[in-house]
């Protein structure tokens, strides 16, 4: 098994692309290795690796992130180690069903357009960078986005927001006043 790795925006966090689906049920995010043991066994076999404070996985690629006073030249290693015991093991990636966001159903109509904007025009380039964003809402003028992967904590993670996908949607949405990341 042959695993690439891209360095991601966020110099904490390394894409993994295993070169077969990782996540079909959507993008998850671990920042525990006790949510990551309950629901992910992969996930917990990164966290396994020590050093490690966040996993992230899209629908063919793994984040993973490290702590601060941790170093790529060390962990790299054993974390594509992790990834491949893993795939070897036959086990699920997910195990059980994730929890499903909320239903665009019950939004208004100026939430789905911007949902949709999301999910067609953000969330794919996001993903590019190893990570993935969340609509979480739209009242009085201001969207409230979610960044996970390795867009969480990222340097550049606020320009994006506000000079990227807060114009966008302003563009494309006149009530739309502002952006702002919610933790």
């Amino acid at each position: 098994m042959f695993i690439e790795t891209e360095p991601t925006p966020n110099p904490a966090t390394i894409k993994f692309l295993p070169g077969r689906e990782v996540s079909p049920q959507g993008a998850v995010d671990f920042t525990d290795p006790e949510t990551a043991s309950a629901k992910s066994p992969l996930a917990r076999r990164i966290f396994a690796v020590g050093g490690i404070v966040g996993v992230h996985l899209g629908r063919d690629f793994v984040a993973v992130t490290k702590a601060d006073t941790e170093d790529w030249y060390f962990l790299k290693p054993a974390v594509l180690g992790a990834i491949m015991e893993h795939y070897l093991s036959g086990e699920p990636v997910i195990a059980g069903e994730l929890p499903q966001e909320r239903a665009a159903a019950d939004e208004d109509e100026t939430s789905r357009r911007i949902r949709e904007l999301i999910d067609t025009r953000v969330r794919p380039v996001v993903a590019r960078d190893g990570g993935d964003i969340v609509f979480y809402g739209f009242e009085r003028g201001v969207v409230y986005l979610h960044l996970r992967g390795a867009c969480s904590g990222c340097p550049s993670s606020i320009v994006t927001l506000k000079n990227g996908i807060e114009n966008l949607l302003r563009h494309y949405v006149p009530e739309v006043v502002e952006v702002r990341a919610v933790s």
